[in-house]
């Protein structure tokens, strides 16, 4: 049953954030809590035995670091090609557009790809290793926003009044 529970997982939060890239958001919520959700889901990946292959853990090893490693490319490259403002009220936000759906969909493509190559030399590869490399993406992807709309905030205050 945990396999099915992770698989359910890891399409929400696939789904919510797919969804969510396109609508621009006040990136204040995310600044203080950003980490919370790849932790929860790393935490998630690594509770039970079976992240590692037993049969194959070198290279079960080497595939799962290679996933985690894209996952991080993936959130990057998710995160520069979103779009960061401020508006009137000092308030940063951030949407998607053409280009992170491309880097997204590219980044599924390249895990696609790894899950190929896990199948070709016989590794298994399960849900535990899809959801700490979609964990990694989070934590790029946000951290990365979160960074960039640090950068974006002016860095002086107005006294009030005045």
């Amino acid at each position: 049953m945990s396999g099915l529970l992770n698989i359910l997982v890891i399409v929400a939060v696939i789904a919510l954030l797919v969804v969510r890239q396109f609508t621009p958001q006040r990136l204040a919520a995310e600044s203080k809590r950003w980490w919370l959700l790849p932790a929860v889901l790393a935490f998630m990946a690594v509770r039970e035995p079976g992240l590692v292959d037993s049969a194959h853990p070198t290279g079960s090893a080497v595939l799962l670091t290679v996933g985690v490693l894209l996952g991080l490319l993936t959130g990057a490259a998710w995160a520069w090609t979103m779009r960061i403002w401020t508006d009137a009220d000092g308030q940063v936000w951030s949407a998607g557009r053409a280009m992170t759906a491309a880097a997204w969909l590219l980044g599924a493509g390249l895990r696609f790809g790894l899950y190929g190559v896990a199948v070709l030399v016989g590794v298994h590869l399960g849900t535990q290793a899809t959801m700490l490399s979609v964990a990694a993406t989070l934590l790029a992807r946000t951290g990365t926003l979160v960074w960039r709309a640090q950068a974006s905030r002016p860095a002086y205050r107005m006294a009030a009044g005045g």
